[in-house]
C-alpha cells in the first residue's frame, strides 16, 4: 500500500488519512480522535433514516411533562455510529477489511449539542491464517465535553497489513 505520490516537479508527498496498518496496531496504543458536535438536525436525520420514532427523540412535551432531559436525547446508537465514524476517518481508510463483533454498554446520555470524541486502546492484535491481514480487538470510549464517558464499545476488526506475511 503505497502512502504516497509526486507532484508536478517529480517532489514526493505523503498521503495522509490512509489509515493504520496492522503491524501499528500495537497492544496498549492509545490514540484519540478529533471532536465532533452532535446537532439537532443530526438527531432528525438519524432517527428519520432509521425509524426510531420513538417519543423520547421525537416529542418536547412529553420530554418537558416527564422531566426526564431538559435538552433532546440522541439515540445511543447513533452516538456508537457518530464514534465509528471519528475512528474510521483517521485509522481504517484502506486498511479496514471487516467489523466483525462488539459489545456496547451506554454509560449516559448524549444531548443535541455534546461534542463527543473517542479515546481507543489496542487490547490485543494477532495475524490471521491468510496472509497480509490480522486481528485487531480495540477498547472505545466515547466522552464528552465535560469528559464524561457517555459510551463505550469493544470492536474486533480484521485489518489489512502492510506486508504480505
Amino acid at each position: 500500500m503505497d502512502h504516497h505520490s509526486t507532484d508536478a516537479t517529480g517532489g514526493v508527498i505523503e498521503t495522509v488519512g490512509l489509515g493504520i496498518p496492522y503491524e501499528a496496531w500495537l497492544p496498549g496504543r492509545r490514540l484519540r480522535t478529533i471532536g465532533r458536535t452532535i446537532t439537532e438536525a443530526d438527531i432528525t436525520g438519524f432517527i428519520n433514516a432509521t425509524g426510531m420514532l420513538e417519543v423520547l427523540f421525537t416529542d418536547r412535551e412529553y420530554l418537558a411533562a416527564t422531566g426526564m432531559f431538559a435538552r433532546r436525547p440522541a439515540p445511543g446508537l447513533m452516538v456508537q455510529a457518530f464514534a465509528e465514524g471519528l475512528l474510521l476517518q483517521y485509522t481504517l481508510q484502506h486498511t479496514g477489511l471487516a467489523f466483525l463483533s462488539g459489545e456496547t454498554t451506554v454509560r449516559g446520555p448524549c444531548f443535541a449539542g455534546d461534542t463527543i470524541h473517542v479515546a481507543t486502546e489496542v487490547i490485543s492484535a494477532r495475524r490471521t491464517a491468510k496472509p497480509g491481514r490480522g486481528i485487531v480487538v480495540t477498547r472505545n470510549d466515547v466522552i464528552n465535553q465535560h469528559d464524561d464517558i457517555v459510551l463505550e464499545y469493544t470492536t474486533t476488526r480484521m485489518v489489512k497489513a502492510s506486508d504480505n506475511q
